[in-house]
């Protein structure tokens, strides 16, 4: 079911998911949803960057590179291919059974005029603009804000694996919610965590604080999880290549945290 507004969040959400885009929570954490559901639990994704350009908005270089890759060619278009992904979000978290929100603040590339990013390698593994970080602190506020109203709520947050600039911006405003005596598991972000060898290891040295991890075994999960994914269908030949390659590398992944051949495995990190 969706969310229409903040004010609609309510205290029997126990576990919360912060998502940077639509995607993000299923293709990291699809099990982990399917086993909370399976317990009679409603979980409840936010979406930060569920927003698109303004429908005038001359779109950079870097933004043009992007949206090509998804059949688009300026901001009416971006924002019909934004609207798709809506609906994808929506038949995926209604097939796994979860609540979600959309906030309006549009993705990294997007943003500022000129645009604050200007290649892919600022967008995957850059420096967040000076501008950017007034959303970081309203992000962080609101957080603070739902904490102080949902005491008990378990939150989920990206690590930052990969450096996306959403991806960082999203984490950062959630470790205001660690500072608040909030438990918040940080996950791994996938598809970034699979491309690059050692770039977990590498991010939770840079955050600096000292992490223990926690495992959800999802191996009952993995048909349903894969099959949400499934529904993200504009993403998967730009991330993936293909269905059965992103089927792949999801499984996996899920295997290799711990090598067992019949356990599937998603991993949280929390600041001990």
């Amino acid at each position: 079911m969706r969310l229409t507004s903040i004010n609609d969040i309510t205290r029997h959400y126990r576990h919360i998911f912060l998502a940077p885009h639509l995607d993000d929570i299923v293709y990291s954490c699809g099990g982990t949803l399917g086993v909370q559901v399976s317990s009679g639990l409603r979980p409840l994704i936010i979406t930060a960057f569920a927003g698109g350009p303004k429908p005038d908005q001359q779109l950079s270089s870097l933004a043009l590179q992007v949206v090509r890759d998804w059949g688009a060619s300026d901001a009416q278009s971006a924002l019909r291919v934004m609207e798709e992904r809506r609906k994808e979000d929506s038949a995926a978290l209604d097939y796994l059974q979860a609540d979600y929100l959309w906030l309006d603040y549009p993705e990294a590339i997007y943003r500022g005029k000129p645009g604050y990013y200007t290649s892919k390698e600022q967008l995957m593994g850059g420096e967040v603009h000076p501008d950017d970080r007034a959303l970081d602190r309203e992000l962080g506020n609101m957080l603070v804000e739902l904490r102080d109203r949902l005491p008990d709520t378990v939150w989920y947050a990206p690590l930052g694996v990969g450096h996306h600039i959403d991806h960082q911006i999203v984490c950062s405003a959630a470790d205001r919610l660690v500072q608040r005596g909030a438990k918040v598991y940080f996950y791994e972000d996938f598809p970034y965590v699979q491309r690059n060898p050692g770039a977990l290891e590498k991010r939770l040295q840079e955050l600096g604080g000292a992490f223990e991890y926690n495992l959800v075994e999802i191996s009952e999960m993995m048909p349903m999880k894969l099959e949400a994914a499934d529904l993200y269908r504009s993403q998967i030949d730009s991330n993936f290549g293909s269905r059965e390659a992103m089927h792949r590398l999801i499984d996996n992944y899920a295997k290799s945290i711990r090598p067992v051949e019949t356990i599937r495995l998603e991993r949280y990190w929390l600041t001990r």
